[in-house]
């Protein structure tokens, strides 16, 4: 069964690969904004030892799985069942073209509106990538891809 993880830059298209490979293998997809973040609240992180534990109890509930997200470090953690890394780089024009392009995500934010009102932010949160440190940036996404010592692709 697989496994794959799936780490880069808001809207680099980690999604849209995760749902279609999800459909193609019939395994189940968590995103990682769904366990870091209080739902509905995006801006309302919560607790790292919850979110690890929702994390764990995913990735051991299936035979096979994806999970993606741009968290780093959670990537990280879950790369001990020894999955397919997929790092996702296309660029940060196209990163910001899709986050313009982003259709209503209910499970994030309770109206279309209160997801536009975020619009801003989003895209110089996405600019600010490639140049930021920590575990959402560039660097640290290359740093655990460069790592990994199992199977693992980069795509444009």
């Amino acid at each position: 069964m697989k496994r794959i993880a799936i780490l880069g830059n808001s809207g680099s298209g980690k999604s849209t690969l995760a749902k279609a490979l999800a459909a193609k293998h019939f395994i189940p997809v968590l995103d990682l904004d769904s366990i870091a973040w209080e739902p509905k609240k995006i801006a309302v992180p919560r607790a790292p030892e919850a979110v690890l534990a929702d994390l764990n109890a995913f990735c051991k509930g299936s035979a096979g799985w994806i999970v993606e997200g741009c968290y780093g470090d959670l990537i990280e953690a879950a790369l001990r069942w020894d999955p397919q890394l997929v790092f996702v780089n296309p660029g940060e024009e196209v990163c910001l073209r899709h986050c313009r392009a982003r259709p209503w995500e209910p499970n994030k934010y309770a109206s279309k509106e209160a997801q536009d009102a975020k619009l801003d932010f989003l895209l110089k949160w996405v600019s600010e990538y490639y140049t930021r440190e920590g575990t959402m940036s560039l660097k640290g996404h290359r740093a655990v891809f460069d790592a990994y010592a199992g199977a693992k692709r980069e795509t444009r």
